[in-house]
């Protein structure tokens, strides 16, 4: 049998326009399995699996929501029993790539099954949202977003040629034989501008051991994708260097990965070395968008559509608190790097923001609410100098080998 394209959508209220993204698939060569989420008409074919099944996987009472007095309900009933018949489908090796249409009902019903799919498996919608802020669709997973300029709603020149291309892109990817898996062990690394040097001294020790190494930018998105990774099991260790997330999160800025950034890796038990790296900044937009409250504070132009706020001390205590809560959480090897010369570029001897008392107030917070067994050690360097990611690296090499051996 060949790959499978499962097609996903509501049958009743976009029946035609899904049936001709399925023939379009099949023509492609591929195999096509439907799935039908919608609730109130008739599907205007009849589908592999019905949405009696989507309704039940979810617990949902399907008799109820065909009344349409209860969409969000309904929607949101459809969407958890789709996401469940995904899942399945893919564990039973029957998914090799999903493909659905709609405006932002259809949408957000299709992409919640979508998230439940590893990273690499192909996803596509065709979506009215396509061409707009899709990220609480896409939320950390590879889905790819196609706006549909005009809505999913019949037939026309451009409809038709939506609906084909949205057909050969997700029959291409699915056909495309996947990268050959690699043996070496794999570690996350958490990355800024200003923490460049660092991460790529660290990178090229960890990959001259036999590691591959993923970087991840540290812009909210960054770090919750991360972390996902790491909660999934991809990685064999974790070099944590710049979790400034936490800043955000403090200060309000627009990079926040939510208040528990860190946790993924001492939760799971994967090893981890855990810096402060570039908590000396929360990040805004262009300059009109900083908060009044921050008028009077040192603020950094970074690019024109990039504003730094430089912590104070209150705000890096708190930084430091949230940090050592999150090595607390350790189940597996773990170390916090303390850099005394500076968290970032801008933050080092001279630079526009050095603050030693600042820095001082995270490192202090850290260790007075640090378990004791977690072990702590500071470099007199920047964390951009190379002798500190080195440093970095060689612990986390020696934590993911010695767990290594103890598994054996």
């Amino acid at each position: 049998m060949g790959r499978t394209v499962v097609v996903v959508g509501a049958l009743d209220t976009k029946g035609a326009e899904f049936d001709y993204l399925r023939q379009a698939i099949r023509r492609a060569g591929l195999e096509v399995l439907t799935v039908d989420f919608g609730v109130l008409g008739e599907p205007a074919f009849a589908p592999d699996i019905g949405r009696a099944e989507v309704a039940l996987a979810a617990g949902g009472d399907l008799e109820r929501w065909r009344s349409g007095e209860h969409k969000d309900e309904a929607m949101a009933g459809m969407a958890a029993g789709l996401a469940v018949v995904v899942r399945r489908l893919y564990e039973q090796g029957r998914l090799d790539g999903i493909v659905s249409m709609g405006g932002s009902g259809g949408t957000s019903i299709a992409t919640t099954a979508m998230r439940t799919l590893p990273v690499g498996v192909p996803k596509l919608v065709a979506s009215t949202v396509g061409g707009g802020d899709v990220s609480a669709y896409a939320g950390t997973k590879d889905i790819t977003f196609m706006p549909s300029i005009v809505d999913i709603a019949g037939f026309n020149r451009i409809s038709r040629r939506i609906y084909a291309n949205a057909a050969a892109a997700i029959a291409g990817m699915a056909a495309a034989e996947p990268p050959t898996a690699e043996d070496a062990p794999m570690i996350a690394a958490s990355m800024f501008g200003n923490t460049t040097a660092a991460v790529d001294h660290a990178r090229a020790r960890l990959e001259r051991q036999g590691y591959e190494v993923l970087v991840f930018h540290a812009t909210g998105a960054g770090g919750r994708t991360m972390e996902d990774l790491v909660r999934d099991g991809y990685f064999q260790g974790v070099l944590d260097l710049t979790t400034t997330e936490l800043a955000d999160e403090v200060c309000g800025g627009v990079f926040s990965a939510g208040p528990d950034r860190g946790r993924a890796a001492p939760d799971c038990g994967v090893p981890v070395v855990l810096v402060p790296g570039c908590v000396d900044m929360a990040n805004f937009d262009a300059p009109s968008s900083v908060p009044a409250r921050y008028a009077d504070r040192n603020l950094y132009n970074w690019n024109p559509n990039v504003t730094l706020l430089r912590t104070n001390v209150a705000e890096n205590e708190r930084i430091g608190t949230m940090l050592a809560a999150a090595a607390n959480a350790a189940t597996g090897p773990i170390a916090i790097l303390l850099p005394l010369r500076g968290v970032s570029m801008l933050d080092s001897p001279g630079g526009r923001f050095w603050d030693p008392a600042a820095d001082r107030a995270c490192y202090e917070a850290i260790r007075s609410h640090l378990k004791p067994s977690v072990p702590v050690e500071e470099i007199d360097a920047n964390i951009n100098d190379e002798a500190f990611a080195q440093r970095a690296a060689d612990l986390l090499l020696d934590m993911t080998r010695e767990l290594s051996k103890q598994r054996k």
